[in-house]
């Protein structure tokens, strides 16, 4: 039995031992992977700005391990994954700065080990350029060094797949198939499940139990932690079930392919997704997805090497169906998973566009293929320039919003309700609280009676009838806000 990077993968046979190189040659080692995660990294310091302040859902996840500001209402769909990961620096530093260039570096290690766990699946330039084709991606680059989920499920698919690929012949890649799963449930639980269920399968019709039992408890000890939440804050795993659906709109059969391709120019969240559709240059690479994975696994049936390309397809589709065809809204990060599964039968399919079988290069299609990457890769920057440009400005509003607040009395310890007050309340040092909506925590009369100790503001749209209890505070006309700041207390503040 062998325990190298040339195992075999689950159901294959001899034919795959062929297509693993031997570990010989500065190409055929870790290097290209090493310059690949070291790109990426690279590219999010110098692409996606360190000074970037937190967007609305950071400052959630963050909040519930930093001392900069009470920590904000946590919904039921969310988990505590990302506030873990980024706790070794906001529990002792409120940079921002600091706290992106940690999740750059970490992400970009984290991708390395990803692209690793496929070694002797795919020739090593295969794994470098599916890597490269997912690192290069607007949506890759702009979450990379942002506290969000999306990009560790991703990171833990691609582990979790490679890794069960190779565990029936080496079984230390069961360690990392667990490893994967878990990373992947401890972020989003039920991106995983989605994500897992192709493995499950194979392994259920395999009978390759061991392996099967190992994704499972991957999956389980990640998931601990927001099934033990379940019970303690939502009175049940289905009752949190059902919260998590009611605030996604209603898990349903809901065509959003649509929404989706409405995202593709920029849009971080797509609720409701209405307006025109994208430049067709914008969605060019997304319609191109499929029929290269169509290629990449004709490629595999042809070469008797269908498993390894065919599991992963599948696991993309499966963690790309929930937000195709079950939830009314979209935005692009939901689809990382996806694109990350995707990223290494692509690379390969194209691999057989631009050599021969006997490893020449056919000069045309090599010319093609450049000029297509080209292109692609300067659509990606558009888009990504634009959605940093455009992040920067929002953030930089709120933090300009506070500081004008701050010189009316709005300083910790306080609270802010109404139109984004979960951001701005970070950015304040406050806390956050509404009355109704998807984050309700409070009530009208709590609010009024931390009124009497503290300040208090309603933040809306400009021109929006405020809640009736604040119609009488004065009124402040901010940068693309109204506030409304309760009177202080004429006793002092006694409650």
């Amino acid at each position: 039995m062998s325990h190298g990077t040339n195992a075999t993968l689950v159901g294959a046979g001899r034919h795959d031992a062929a297509a693993a190189p031997a570990r010989s040659g500065l190409m055929r080692g870790n290097t290209p992977l090493a310059l690949v995660a070291g790109a990426f990294t690279a590219a999010q310091l110098l692409l996606v700005r360190p000074d970037m302040g937190l967007g609305w859902d950071e400052t959630v996840y963050v909040s519930q391990v930093s001392d900069r500001a009470p920590a904000a209402f946590f919904s039921a769909p969310r988990a505590r994954g990302i506030s873990l990961l980024v706790a070794p620096v906001t529990l002792w530093s409120s940079s921002t700065g600091l706290l992106r260039v940690f999740l750059a570096v970490l992400s970009g290690l984290a991708l390395f080990l990803a692209l690793r766990a496929w070694r002797g699946l795919f020739p090593t330039l295969v794994l470098a350029g599916g890597g490269a084709l997912f690192a290069t991606l607007w949506v890759t680059l702009y979450y990379g060094p942002q506290a969000m989920p999306n990009l560790w499920v991703a990171l833990g698919a691609l582990l979790t797949v490679g890794c069960f690929l190779r565990a029936r012949l080496d079984r230390r890649a069961l360690w990392g198939t667990a490893l994967g799963a878990a990373l992947m449930a401890l972020m989003r639980p039920t991106d995983a499940v989605y994500v897992a269920l192709p493995l499950l399968a194979v392994a259920l019709a395999g009978r390759h139990w061991r392996l099967g039992l190992v994704t499972s408890a991957g999956l389980l000890a990640g998931a601990l932690p927001w099934v033990v939440e379940a019970y303690t804050s939502y009175g049940g795993l289905r009752e949190r079930l059902n919260e998590a659906s009611r605030v996604q709109g209603g898990l349903g059969w809901n065509v959003a392919v649509d929404d989706q391709m409405r995202s593709m120019a920029g849009r971080t969240l797509c609720r409701p997704c209405t307006g025109s559709m994208p430049e067709p240059v914008l969605m060019v690479w997304w319609f191109t997805l499929p029929l290269l994975a169509l290629l990449g696994l004709a490629v595999a049936v042809r070469a008797r090497r269908t498993a390894r390309t065919l599991i992963p397809l599948a696991c993309a589709a499966t963690a790309a169906f929930p937000y195709l065809f079950l939830i009314g809204y979209a935005a692009p990060r939901f689809l990382t998973p996806a694109y990350a599964l995707l990223a290494v039968p692509i690379a390969d399919g194209l691999r057989h566009l631009v050599r021969t079988p006997a490893g020449r290069w056919r000069p045309l299609a090599t010319g093609v293929l450049a000029v297509a990457l080209a292109g692609h890769l300067a659509v990606q920057y558009a888009v990504l320039d634009r959605m940093v440009d455009r992040t920067v400005a929002h953030h930089g509003s709120w933090a300009s919003n506070v500081a004008t607040m701050r010189s009316l009395g709005v300083r910790p310890p306080c609270l802010l309700t109404g139109h984004e007050a979960i951001p701005v309340a970070y950015y304040a040092g406050c806390a956050s609280g509404a009355v109704r909506g998807n984050n309700a925590n409070t009530t009208r009369a709590e609010i009024l009676r931390t009124a009497r100790r503290e300040p208090v503001a309603v933040l809306s749209v400009p021109g929006a009838a405020p809640p009736s209890y604040a119609r009488d505070w004065p009124l402040h006309r901010l940068d693309n806000m109204d506030v409304r700041i309760a009177p202080a207390p004429r006793d002092g503040g006694a409650a």
